[in-house]
C-alpha cells in the first residue's frame, strides 16, 4: 500500500477543492468520529479526498514524475537529472562482511529524489556527474525520515543518458538559512554561518584512480572491488567543529570543499599527506574564522549525533548582506 503524508493529502485536497484546511480538517474529523477506532487520520483524509472526486496518485505505473513516486511502489520507473552526487560510506553487515552505500539526487520538473544504491550497486555511481540525465528501473520507493528514496534492489538498473530521454529543469529546494540549535534530521539544503572553533586532523585514504572509490590494501597491493589491483589515487576529508552562539556541530568537507576550505589546489593539498607542520599552521589560521556553509544534516548513527555534511563553502561572507539579514531579522528564511 502506497503510503502519503496527511500534511500532503491535505495540500492535495486544499488545492484541487478550493476548500480551507480548516474546512478539510473539519471534514477529516468528522470521519474519524464515524469511523471511531478503525481509520487513521490519512485514512480519514483519503475518504474525504474520494467524496470530493480527488485522485491523490495521479499515476501509479510506467515511467513516473518524480512528484509521483511514493513509499510502498514497487519495480518504479523515473527519470531525472543529477542534481548532486553523495559520497559513498562503508560499514560492515551484521554478518561481518564489509559493504557500502551511496547515493545520489535527481530531479526533474515535479522534484526530486535520492537514488540509493547499496553493495554492488553503489558501482552503478562511477562516470556519473552532475548534469547527467539517468533512468531509473524496476526501484523500490522507502520513505527515510519523511523524505522518498528510490532504492536499486538486484532487479534494478539505471542508465546514464539514455538516447530519447529529455529531463526539464529540475526543481529545486530553497535554500534555508538557520541556526544550529535549529538543525533537524530532515534538513537537507540548508545554510550556516558559523565560526570554527575545533579542527582535527585531515586524513588521508587511497581511492582507485578510474573510479574513485575506495581502495583496500592486501597482500602490498590494493585492490579496486571493480578494476581489481590499482596503483590508488589518494582523496582526503576534514572534520571540523562549528559554533553560531546557539549550539555547536561536527562539519564534515570531503576532497572539493577541503580545498575550498583551506584555499588551496587539489594539488598543494595533498603536499599535506607528508607535511603535517603545514597543515598545523593552517589549522591555527582556521581557528576563530566565521564561514558561510551549504549542505545537509545527516544522523551518525554509530556516535548517535547529528553532522553536517558540506556541499558548498564560502569563506568571505558579505558582511553587507550578512549586517542587512540581521537587521530584516527574519528567521529560517530562504536565501537571496
Amino acid at each position: 500500500m502506497f503510503k502519503i503524508p496527511l500534511s500532503e493529502i491535505i495540500a492535495k485536497i486544499k488545492e484541487k477543492s478550493g476548500l480551507t484546511e480548516a474546512d478539510i480538517t473539519v471534514r477529516i474529523e468528522e470521519k474519524l468520529k464515524l469511523l471511531s477506532g478503525l481509520i487513521s487520520k490519512e485514512g480519514a483524509a483519503h475518504i474525504v479526498a474520494n467524496e470530493l472526486g480527488i485522485r491523490l496518485i495521479e499515476q501509479t505505473s510506467g515511467k513516473l514524475q518524480i512528484k509521483n513516486i511514493m513509499p510502498g511502489m514497487r519495480d518504479v520507473e523515473t527519470v531525472g537529472r543529477v542534481m548532486r552526487i553523495n559520497p559513498t560510506s562503508e560499514f560492515t553487515r551484521k554478518d561481518g562482511t564489509p559493504s557500502r552505500v551511496t547515493s545520489i539526487q535527481i530531479g526533474d520538473e515535479t522534484g526530486s529524489t535520492r537514488i540509493v544504491m547499496w553493495g554492488d550497486q553503489a558501482s552503478l555511481k562511477e562516470g556519473i556527474k552532475e548534469g547527467d540525465i539517468v533512468k531509473v528501473l524496476s526501484g523500490l520507493v522507502k520513505e527515510n525520515r519523511g523524505f522518498i528514496e528510490v532504492h536499486l534492489t538486484d532487479r534494478s538498473k539505471m542508465v546514464i543518458n539514455p538516447s530519447g530521454e529529455i529531463v526539464g529543469t529540475p526543481k529545486h529546494e530553497p535554500v534555508i538559512r538557520k541556526k544550529i540549535q535549529d538543525l533537524n534530521e530532515k534538513d537537507i539544503n540548508v545554510e550556516l554561518l558559523a565560526t570554527v572553533v575545533q579542527v582535527f586532523d585531515l586524513r588521508f585514504f587511497e581511492v582507485c584512480p578510474q573510479c574513485n572509490s575506495r581502495a583496500r590494501e592486501r597482500e602490498g597491493k590494493f585492490y579496486c572491488d571493480k578494476h581489481d589491483a590499482v596503483v590508488p589515487n589518494f582523496s582526503y576529508v576534514l572534520n571540523l567543529v562549528l559554533d553560531d552562539g546557539t549550539e555547536t556541530i561536527r562539519s564534515v568537507f570531503f576532497r572539493n570543499n577541503v580545498d575550498d576550505l583551506l584555499q588551496r589546489k587539489p594539488e598543494e593539498t595533498l603536499l599535506l599527506k607528508d607535511d603535517a607542520v603545514k597543515f598545523e599552521e593552517l589549522k591555527n589560521d582556521l581557528l576563530g574564522t566565521p564561514i558561510l556553509l551549504q549542505g545537509r544534516v545527516n544522523k551518525n548513527e554509530m556516535f548517535n549525533r547529528m553532522e553536517f555534511m558540506v556541499k558548498k563553502v564560502n569563506m568571505n561572507p558579505d558582511p553587507a548582506q550578512e549586517i542587512k539579514r540581521l537587521e530584516n531579522a527574519v528567521p529560517n528564511t530562504p536565501s537571496v
